[in-house]
């Protein structure tokens, strides 16, 4: 815990690029995406993998898929420090051989401030690489009062097009993140997009949004394909 929030006392949740700073992000060339996936039955063994895409095109530019070995042990709530040494050591190996092809922001499979700490994934691999750092997940993580009710469904109906979000708003009256509709055709399944490191929320939903050909990005909906134990 004590190392957890003296990481997240670094965390700076704003835009700190010029790019972040125009609606078209002009100035924004490459947009990186994370992942981390293990092994079918084996939970010490996975993949991590890295694309970086051209932005706005979306075309691969650069991928690193390899096995590696986990030993942390899973603690609710602590996952980054299981899971974000192997990301670290993916963008360092870019930054030794390819680092004209270094991303200007990562989207990370997972969240960020939308976490029990408000340090999720996302800061911590965002505070660790000093990369601007969105956390985009699939799925609600129930912290602060925020659950998936009646209401929370209503609210996602409620989503008609690409870019359309409502804020995530806990109990403690802090937003947390922003419920995003990444593809029209989805609005059933959307996004749970929140701030990691260097971005604003606003650039945050902007920037997934303009990422999104299908419900999922394609920085990171590109990792997945290579993932093991997934068809």
């Amino acid at each position: 815990r004590r190392e957890q929030a003296r990481l997240k006392a670094r965390v700076v949740p704003e835009d700190t690029e010029q790019w972040q700073k125009d609606p078209g992000f002009t100035g924004l060339r490459r947009v990186g995406g994370v992942d981390l996936s293990y092994v079918k039955g084996d939970e010490s063994s996975a993949c991590a993998s890295l694309v970086v895409l051209s932005y706005p095109g979306l075309e691969v530019l650069y991928e690193d898929c390899r096995m590696v070995a986990v030993t942390a042990p899973y603690v609710a709530g602590f996952l980054a420090f299981r899971e974000v040494p192997v990301l670290v050591e993916a963008v360092q190996r870019l930054e030794q051989e390819e680092p004209e092809l270094r991303p200007q922001v990562l989207l990370v499979d997972g969240n960020g401030m939308l976490h029990p700490r408000g340090f999720g994934v996302a800061c911590h691999l965002g505070v660790l690489t000093d990369l601007p750092c969105i956390g985009v997940a699939k799925n609600l993580l129930q912290v602060d009062g925020v659950v998936r009710d009646e209401l929370h469904r209503e609210q996602i109906r409620s989503l008609q097009k690409s870019g359309d979000a409502f804020p995530l708003t806990g109990t403690s009256g802090r937003v947390l993140g922003m419920v995003s509709c990444g593809d029209h055709n989805n609005s059933s399944k959307p996004l749970y997009v929140s701030v990691g490191h260097r971005v604003s929320l606003a650039t945050a939903v902007s920037l997934v949004s303009s990422c999104c050909r299908f419900r999922i990005p394609e920085p990171i909906r590109q990792v997945r394909p290579r993932e093991p134990g997934r068809g």
